[in-house]
């Protein structure tokens, strides 16, 4: 995952430590405080929340553990398309598109952000500007001119 990634990643997890675990907590007490338990719905409510938080903490954990973190900046690519560059391409029609290539939690289409083994990326990596690349979609083969190559 790239950098930018990871810190997200990091602050999501301090997020569910620091605010989201103490206030379920507060909710599971709270809850408790209004009696019979076996027909609290709060309770059981809070109960799969604080579930939830739990899972998403380790999951968050592992993921962080396991990372390998690569900073585009810091790429030596030679103008070649890589993990965490940003692809400024051009279609058959001329409309220009630009595209970062990222891990799966940072994929964010909307934002310009594909994941790296998604077809579009998969056709990028290790391209040069100038090169053209056809991509099999849903509508059909796309073709896209490959404008330039980023680090940043």
């Amino acid at each position: 995952m790239t950098k930018r990634g990871a810190d997200l990643l990091r602050d999501e997890l301090h997020r569910l430590k620091t605010v989201e675990r103490p206030a379920n907590s507060a909710a599971i007490g709270e809850a408790r405080a209004h009696g019979d338990l076996s027909e609290n719905a709060e309770y059981h409510a809070a109960r799969e929340r604080a579930g939830f938080i739990e899972g998403r903490i380790s999951e968050l954990e592992a993921k962080l553990a396991n990372a390998q973190v690569i900073d585009p900046k810091l790429v030596d690519a030679e103008g070649r398309c890589v993990f965490g560059a940003t692809v400024d391409v051009a279609d058959e029609s001329g409309e220009s598109s630009t595209w970062q290539i990222v891990g799966e939690d940072e994929a964010d289409i909307k934002k310009g952000r594909i994941y790296v083994s998604s077809p579009i990326a998969r056709a990028l990596i290790g391209k040069e500007p100038g090169e053209v690349v056809e991509v099999q979609t849903p509508g059909g083969v796309k073709r896209y001119e490959i404008i330039d190559v980023r680090y940043e």
